[in-house]
């Protein structure tokens, strides 16, 4: 298939048509302007051409959302090199493993994740640099430390009489060129190196330019993380694409800062995980509504008018209350959470997909979404469900199309084991189809629960339940010695305010399971709880760990 343009166009014309607009704010902070990233993107060049490094070679960036972040990402790939993002969140050992493994010649790290690096450790890195001035950290090449020293006096030698639109000339993209090293934070319990061509990233942001309507001037907030792809792409790739105004959240997106920030930022499109969402529902919105229902709201069948009304309004004044949507995608949704907001009638959709894909598989704008789908497959992507019956039993989703990555990094074993010989990619996921196309996700085909009497178990459709009963802030099902457990962690801040003490909170626990039992069937039954005490641990897109768990004892 011919492209109608490459990825780097889009790149190149936003600067040029929105060259004196507000482009990235680091909220309560720095602001460039698209003329301003534009000359910051000549002086990079600058330091990579004159340090030696090379169209294809590496440059890895680890730090947290920001304005230099985005602009060393679009640096890089106007040059030609290939950007490796790796996320914040990782632990040093495993940045340091993916600077190796991706051989990365520089790295542009954020003070805080500096901290905990060792250049040592890091033997093929030429140079490493901060983010927040790219001034350089090390370099082990004088022609790096050189490039660095005298960037400035060359930007001045070749641009004499100002930096101007007419200078922006990037370099065109080959569809099947490598462009992104993105390494999973998958809970596999390992990293691998998905490689991202640039027909991906143009797809990508062309579906997100078909579906959205976001014009020149609207704002966008970047709360997840770009070292992710689905933040990468919704909020910064598709929102400069577009000429929009991009703020980083420089702090984890709480509810308080999620309130804060929005009224103040008031964005056209937002995107978000799940868990993001139903803590706003949950601790925020259901006891501003009606206070003696409370979460009861999410289970009644019918609400009248006037309470739909005030749900709507005050979800969407936390959100800021001129978005055009939100796009909620990176792990599964609470299913009674949902149903709630499908009832107010609050502009949601469920994005599916994953990294390996750049991200988007499946998808549907708000007003069409069907209630528990993730919508159709996305333009220029093949989607089936290999099942005898896909449209009662579940099967998995299998994909091809453009979007769709290279390989892994170095490991064509991993790959034939994820895309077969007639190039449809195996998600892992099990879902059914319906007659117009929609997608419904049942769950991880990894964590499916196989009972001893042959019964397929779903645990993601167990712990949506459980996750809205009271005291429980998340849990996890787990099958040990043939019976159904449910590990929970409850949300100790809510149960001490109420009074309750250990012994109480167990209690409240058997209740939860006595009653969610009385809605189970007998094969799926939980038999017992067990009570963890810490968060669980997650990765970027905020699912749990679930590898972690699977023998936990108590």
């Amino acid at each position: 298939m011919e492209q109608e343009q490459r990825f780097i166009d889009y790149v190149e014309q936003s600067i040029v048509k929105n060259w004196d607009r507000n482009a990235l704010t680091d909220y309560k902070g720095i602001t460039l302007q698209y003329k301003d990233v534009a000359r910051k993107i000549a002086k990079f060049h600058i330091v990579l051409e004159t340090a030696g490094i090379k169209p294809g070679d590496k440059i890895a960036v680890c730090g947290r959302n920001s304005a230099h972040w985005a602009v060393t990402f679009l640096a890089t790939i106007t040059y030609g090199a290939v950007i490796v993002p790796i996320l914040h969140e990782f632990k040093a050992d495993n940045i340091h493993n993916i600077v190796n493994h991706s051989e990365a010649k520089l790295l542009f790290v954020g003070d805080q994740m500096w901290e905990n690096l060792n250049e040592e450790r890091m033997p093929l890195l030429e140079g490493i640099a901060l983010l927040n001035d790219f001034e350089p950290l090390v370099s082990r090449n004088e022609r790096l430390s050189y490039a660095f020293d005298h960037r400035n006096a060359i930007y001045g030698e070749r641009y004499p009489k100002n930096f101007r639109p007419e200078h922006i000339h990037y370099r065109k993209d080959e569809p099947e060129e490598l462009a992104v090293i993105n390494y999973t934070s998958g809970t596999t319990g390992y990293s691998k190196g998905v490689m991202l061509p640039y027909r991906s990233l143009w797809s990508n942001v062309a579906y997100c330019h078909e579906m959205l309507r976001v014009k020149p001037g609207d704002r966008i907030v970047s709360m997840l993380p770009m070292g992710h792809v689905f933040g990468m792409v919704y909020d910064f790739l598709y929102g400069f694409s577009a000429g929009a105004h991009i703020y980083f959240l420089t702090r984890m997106p709480s509810p308080k800062i999620i309130k804060q920030s929005f009224s103040e930022i008031k964005p056209k499109v937002i995107a978000s995980v799940p868990l993001v969402v139903e803590k706003i529902v949950k601790k925020d919105i259901l006891p501003r509504v009606d206070s003696t229902i409370g979460k009861l709201l999410l289970r009644v069948p019918i609400i009248n008018d006037k309470i739909k009304a005030a749900a709507r309004q005050a979800v969407m004044e936390i959100f800021g209350g001129e978005f055009d949507e939100i796009i909620i995608g990176g792990a599964p949704f609470n299913a009674e959470v949902e149903a709630f907001l499908k009832k107010i009638g609050f502009p949601y959709t469920i994005a599916y997909g994953m990294t390996e894909c750049g991200p988007i598989i499946c998808s549907s704008r708000w007003e069409t979404l069907k209630l528990a789908s993730c919508g159709k497959a996305a333009s220029r992507m093949e989607v089936r469900v290999e099942s005898p019956d896909p449209h009662s039993q579940a099967g998995e989703i299998v994909c091809r199309g453009t979007n769709m990555m290279l390989g892994y990094y170095k490991n064509p074993e991993a790959t034939a084991q994820i895309i077969d010989e007639r190039g449809w990619l195996h998600t892992g996921d099990l879902a059914t189809i319906d007659d117009e196309g929609y997608i419904t996700v049942k769950g991880r085909s990894k964590n499916m629960l196989l009972t001893s009497s042959g019964q397929n178990i779903y645990p993601e459709e167990i712990e949506s339940k459980l996750n809205n009963m009271p005291y429980v802030s998340e849990s996890l099902v787990v099958l040990q010695q043939g019976r159904i457990v449910a590990l929970i962690y409850p949300d100790f801040d809510e149960a001490f305010a109420n009074g309750l003490q250990p012994d109480d909170i167990m209690k409240v626990m058997e209740n939860n399971r006595a009653e969610l039992n009385a809605q189970l069937p007998a094969y799926s039954q939980i038999a017992k709880v067990k009570i963890h005490y810490e968060e669980f641990e997650k990765t970027a897109k905020k699912s749990i760990k679930r590898f972690l768990y699977q023998e936990a004892k108590g």
